[in-house]
């Protein structure tokens, strides 16, 4: 008998794997059992090392208050985040003084002990702690809880942890709390920081009290936290909707409804340009393009299930077409209509309007079609969370043979096609089937998820699996892009489907004269314009290659008497489908160059006696650079050409 801390000696190992099951290094382990090392830096060793920073949160926040209720404390993505109930909701001075008293706990290096209590125990324990009461009733039902709850409750047995003072022994605090956790406060260390506050619904629902949840980082160490924090200074530069107010893109009046966009003229140029060079390579590789009303009756996603599966996401049904007689009485009944949250029941009639022939497949039917999905309140974020949304759908039917064959051209052409705007670092992920929410059988599931695991491998991409993330009517392969900054996107997805075909009834001729059913092939490159156009945004931080920018070239005089030559040389560029034009504004050309070098614009061309003499231009680019004297006709060229290759121009060309 052994336990982690005399397997591993090294300070970097917090926890361990036994058998599979993660385990705090207090564990006790026989010879018989499989014992793997945690380390801090790894994912499993970040999240326990936040989860132990939201229990010392917690411990802090009730030091200071200790009526404060208790909620959940679960690690997220690059941090983690406990909920509470106090008499008022936390200041920044609370903040501050809540990280003092953290200070103090991870300094004193309290232990974290595990025990193991029965209900009636815990219960007990808990009295005073109506939320932690609530959730006990979930143990050994991982299912019936979310992922956050399961950090409480999770398994098969209620535990408690306690925090020890390493010296006494004195119970100094303790939490419902599945864990593990590290060993000792102490490991905390400096790499943390309290982040923000904000509210937050009990659980999710509306329905409940609301909370005030605290928001932290950890890392393991000081320099991590540095570079996260600037990172996150990086990425406050580059949101979307700070530039979109700054360049004037793009609004949301309230007027209209949250989550409802307009995009302004300069916005509205990209998005044209985003979407005319995706239609583009959608005729280019062999789609036909369709379209679909924004309404329809209800019937229809009640024959494709979205009404069962999808009911909440969807807006209100529209009662309409009811008659009435003059005294009231109905006399014809009326129709339950929907915004359209999905295009795919739609493409679904188009294949469905007349007979088909395994000639005709692989069918490729794709769209531009903008849907609708009611999203709560509290979950919009600019462009990236909205409630109406233009998704570049495409629905391919084809034969049981030639699925694998159209998944991997999918994929080529998905590459392609995000690397065309600047997006070329990603991997794959693979979604599978969750058990509990899924449609088809067995064996459906798995020659699909083979299939997709194949043609993920054979891309030589990194593939991480992503169990039980599937949607219910078939499994995925996902294309998650990083930016500029390192930060990771979900973009472009692949997804077989037996479900739908089988619902509306399709069917083609094989070539055997038998009828068979297609297998339906779902397909989103950019997943919806808006998100994609706000990832661009941040991605390039509003300096956008030359083709997408909304304004390619200023002409600056650098007196007024030089302004009609500049006219001419923006003549030239015009004619050729350039976004150019002459600043003739009233101020001095200092101003005007930085007007639009703040503006992003990609090319400002200067033009004084020597240039109008010699029938040149000066180029002053972004980053300030200069390449001064260049004839008329090798200007235009060259900006036509960087337009035409989607360049990223931001100093002066050096060939």
């Amino acid at each position: 008998m052994a336990d982690g801390f005399s397997l591993f000696t090294d300070r970097s190992i917090v926890a361990m794997r036994v058998n599979g099951e993660l385990k705090d290094l207090a564990t006790t382990v026989t010879e018989t059992d499989t014992v793997e090392p945690v380390a801090i830096d790894s994912e499993d060793g970040l999240n326990i090392l936040r989860h132990s920073a939201a229990h010392v949160l917690a411990q802090a926040v009730q030091r200071i208050n200790p009526e404060a209720k208790l909620g959940i404390g679960p690690p997220i993505s690059d941090g983690f985040y406990y909920d509470f109930d106090p008499a008022a909701p936390f200041t920044p001075e609370d903040l501050k003084a809540i990280s003092a008293e953290m200070q103090k706990i991870v300094k004193q290096g309290q232990r974290f002990v595990r025990r193991v209590v029965t209900e009636a125990e815990a219960r007990e324990e808990l009295a005073n702690e109506p939320y932690k009461l609530e959730l006990i009733g979930l143990k050994g039902g991982a299912d019936q809880g979310s992922d956050n709850e399961n950090v409480e409750v999770g398994g098969a047995e209620l535990t408690i942890y306690d925090n020890v003072d390493p010296k006494t022994g004195e119970l100094c605090w303790k939490d419902l709390c599945r864990g593990p956790h590290v060993p000792s406060t102490r490991v905390i260390g400096n790499g943390w920081a309290l982040m923000r506050s904000a509210g937050a619904y009990w659980r999710g629902s509306e329905k409940n009290p609301m909370l005030q949840r605290i928001y932290g980082t950890a890392w393991p160490t000081k320099d991590e936290l540095r570079e996260y924090q600037t990172r996150l200074e990086e990425a406050a530069k580059r949101d979307h909707r700070k530039l979109g107010v700054e360049l004037d893109l793009f609004s949301f009046p309230d007027e209209i409804g949250s989550g409802l966009a307009v995009f302004h003229p300069k916005g509205g140029i990209i998005r044209h340009e985003i979407e005319t060079f995706m239609r583009s390579e959608l005729l280019r590789n062999g789609y036909e393009v369709v379209n679909s009303p924004h309404i329809t009756k209800g019937t229809l996603f009640e024959t494709s299930q979205h009404l069962n599966w999808y009911k909440d996401g969807m807006f209100p049904a529209m009662h309409l077409d009811e008659v009435t007689d003059g005294e009231g009485h109905v006399v014809k009944q009326g129709q339950d209509y929907y915004l359209k949250p999905m295009n795919c029941p739609f493409h679904n009639l188009i294949f469905r309007a007349r007979a088909r022939s395994y000639r005709e497949l692989p069918l490729r039917l794709a769209e531009f079609g903008t849907v609708y999905r009611y999203e709560k309140s509290g979950t919009l974020s600019g462009l990236t969370r909205v409630r109406g949304l233009t998704q570049d759908d495409a629905h391919i039917y084809v034969t049981d043979e030639q699925v694998k064959d159209e998944i991997k051209r999918q994929l080529e052409f998905v590459f392609a096609t995000l690397r065309a705007y600047g997006l070329d670092d990603f991997y794959l992920e693979l979604s599978t089937r969750d058990p509990e929410k899924s449609v088809g059988t067995e064996e459906q599931w798995a020659v699909a998820e083979q299939t997709l695991r194949e043609v993920g491998e054979e891309s030589g991409l990194e593939l991480v699996a992503d169990p039980g993330g599937a949607a219910f009517y078939g499994p995925k392969i996902s294309v998650q892009a990083r930016d500029a900054i390192g930060r990771t996107w979900q973009l472009s997805t692949v997804q077989l489907d037996f479900n739908q075909p089988e619902l509306f009834e399709l069917e083609y001729a094989a070539a055997d004269g038998t009828r068979k059913q297609p297998v339906m092939i779902h397909r989103a490159l950019l997943g919806s314009v808006e998100r994609f156009f706000a990832i661009l945004l941040e991605h390039y931080a509003g300096a956008f290659p030359v083709w997408l920018s909304p304004v390619q070239v200023v002409g600056i005089p650098v007196a007024e008497q030089y302004g009609e030559y500049l006219d001419g040389v923006i003549a030239q560029l015009r004619e050729r489908g350039v976004r150019a034009e002459v600043d003739h504004g009233d101020d001095r050309m200092p101003k005007k160059i930085r007007t639009h070098t703040k503006a992003k614009v990609p090319f400002q061309l200067i033009a004084g006696e020597d240039d109008r003499a010699a029938g040149a231009v000066s180029f002053r680019f972004r980053d300030g650079s200069q390449l001064n004297g260049v004839p008329v006709d090798e200007a235009v060229d060259r900006i036509l050409r960087a337009i035409e290759t989607h360049e990223q121009v931001s100093t002066a060309w050096t060939e």
